[in-house]
């Protein structure tokens, strides 16, 4: 390998001022400069003036090297997508990658490109249809094959034709690994390394080094893996990652690891854990605390096995806890809506009770949490959740007291007096008692608050319904309603594909002429349970629908042992809501 011309850390960060660009030339062509990102101004701060530690500025903690900023690199296209179960188009994955840079990351990882043709596809369609505004598009791969050359290797050859502007490329750095499963020497991995960061840095590539199982490497032989760090800094690499690959790191380790590395290398430092022990976003957070100014992870924590580190959880914690800049300051209110965004986008249900993000992490049950919560706001809550674009909710059920129902008719403009509370109270706890669970049914709850008012709902008035189940050469069901609608009595048929979806049906044909704002909502969930499965097919049921109509979604809820009543009760709510919302009118023509 060689080592010639200048590397993006040249000297112009080492003295006494802080570099404002990375200045470098390819060959022999022309010098230029990539603007510093947030992540790498802060390294390149740290190392300035005194080449001592990084000072916070901003932050009044007692960590020394605590950076003003890190960039944050997401790896969901590749290491994301990885996940059991989770598998995405090309038309998905350009999808995701707009809403990252919506989100405001400094780099995302779009894939490897000549590993399938999905990648090959998206990395062909980007720079026509991705148009990014904040984040840069980076191409992943691996260092080049023991015994051939760089401008030969087809991998590397993939990474320069896949004219991004930035490629991370993953590289050995544990002995074991190198010995057993490259089955090559450690000076040749060494090699491969320095000549792979080299070949794409004449290509004007910015090159990112992933030193894969850096920490387990470290622990059983650290003159090595230092030895790859070493090789790829002196062959111009931009940002040095390391590794947690097996996830088994805990953050004291992260701490003294990190921090030999930090004191050994003018490079950018970065990290990359994965969650199998759990503390995945604990040792990010570990990490930028002893100085790392880059952070790798996935929006909703996905990867393979137990998932890389939450960046919806480890940017409010370095921005809200340790107030280390990663995301532009006005974009984190967008955390929220852009992780249930991309949980749509690659069809797997969000967790409520993820950190942050999370549809019950700021849910409060209780009657002592919420009477509390009405006073003040912060005994319950860690931060304000409007912060990362979430909201506080009063849930209410059996354990509820009169302040949780007070809030919760506060929410929906209701005044409740002294006797509509007791009612409410009295029917809240016979319900629940009866199976009916109403904090996860908003909508059914919202109408029980109403009726309680006095609140009658006018849109129809069911007198009747049957539902014929045929069995034959061809498996149909067929509901018919019978409907007042003011003073008209309807009567209407339908076909459906099972009982719930046939009196769906039937309902709009009664009455959907009557409300056009009800073909504007829709069944998007359909879920039943057992309640007393000791009683077999005799069992109370409990049936959820979720609807939405294209602007919110609410859920009601229904229970009886005949499965049909209790799906036609969390239905006919569903309608109900939908048409209450829209704000239809009972005598609409």
């Amino acid at each position: 390998m060689s080592n010639d011309g200048p590397t993006l850390n040249d000297d112009s960060h080492r003295g006494g001022r802080p570099q404002t660009g990375h200045t470098h030339a390819h060959g022999n062509g022309p010098s230029h400069a990539h603007p510093l990102t947030p992540g790498q101004h802060a390294h390149a701060m740290g190392k300035g003036a005194t080449g001592g530690a990084v000072t916070g500025g901003g932050h009044d903690f007692d960590l020394p090297a605590l950076p003003d900023a890190v960039d944050v690199f997401d790896t969901t296209l590749r290491d994301g997508s990885q996940q059991e179960g989770l598998s995405l188009t090309v038309d998905d994955k350009l999808r995701v990658a707009e809403q990252l840079d919506h989100l405001g990351v400094t780099f995302i990882e779009g894939g490897w490109p000549g590993a399938n043709p999905k990648d090959e596809e998206f990395f062909a369609r980007a720079p026509s249809e991705l148009s990014l505004s904040r984040a840069i598009l980076v191409a992943f791969g691996s260092t080049l094959r023991a015994g051939v050359k760089a401008e030969d290797d087809e991998t590397l050859r993939h990474l320069v034709d896949a004219q991004t502007e930035a490629v991370c490329i993953v590289a050995k750095s544990s002995e074991m690994h190198v010995v057993d499963a490259l089955r090559t020497t450690l000076d040749e991995a060494v090699a491969m390394v320095a000549d792979s960061v080299e070949f794409l840095r004449s290509n004007d590539l910015r090159v990112f080094l992933d030193a894969e199982h850096f920490f387990d490497g470290y622990k059983a032989n650290a003159d090595f893996a230092k030895r790859i760090l070493r090789a790829a800094e002196e062959a111009g690499a931009e940002t040095l990652v390391l590794c947690d690959t097996n996830g088994g790191t805990l953050p004291f380790e992260v701490e003294r690891i990190v921090t030999d590395v930090l004191g050994g290398y003018e490079t950018q430092v970065g990290v990359h854990f994965h969650n199998d022990s759990g503390c995945a976003v604990a040792n990010s957070v570990a990490a930028v605390a002893v100085g790392a100014t880059h952070v790798q992870g996935c929006v909703n924590g996905y990867g393979e096995r137990a998932g890389n580190t939450d960046l919806s959880a480890a940017i409010p914690d370095l921005s809200l806890k340790l107030r280390v800049g990663t995301i532009p300051q006005d974009r984190l209110e967008l955390l929220t809506p852009v992780s249930h965004h991309i949980a749509e986008l690659v069809n797997i249900a969000p967790n409520p009770q993820q950190p942050f993000v999370g549809g019950s992490v700021f849910a409060h049950k209780a009657g002592l949490h919420t009477s509390a919560i009405a006073r003040r706001s912060d005994a319950y809550e860690h931060i304000s959740p409007e912060l990362v674009g979430n909201g506080a909710r009063f849930v209410v059920s059996e354990m509820a007291g009169r302040s949780t129902l007070a809030m919760k008719a506060d929410e929906l403009g209701l005044e409740l007096d002294s006797q509509a509370m007791s009612s409410v109270l009295d029917s809240l706890k016979r319900l629940e008692h009866a199976g009916y669970h109403f904090e996860v049914a908003d909508g059914s709850l919202e109408l029980l608050l109403r009726n309680s008012t006095g609140w009658e709902q006018s849109f129809f008035e069911l007198e009747s319904y049957r539902v014929i189940a045929d069995h034959g050469e061809g498996e149909s069901t067929e509901a018919t309603v019978k409907i007042l609608v003011g003073d008209e009595r309807v009567v209407a048929t339908a076909e459906g594909n099972g009982p719930v979806n046939a009196l769906d049906g039937a309902v709009r044909a009664a009455i959907g002429a009557r409300y056009p704002a009800l073909a504007g909502v829709h069944l998007v969930d359909y879920r039943v349970r057992v309640l007393d499965s000791a009683r077999g097919t005799g069992s109370v049921t409990r049936v959820l629908i979720d609807s939405t109509d294209g602007n919110r979604t609410w859920t009601t809820i229904g229970v009886s042992e005949n499965i049909i009543a209790a799906s036609w009760q969390a239905l006919s709510d569903s309608i109900v809501y939908g048409l209450l919302h829209a704000g239809a009118s009972s005598d609409a023509q």
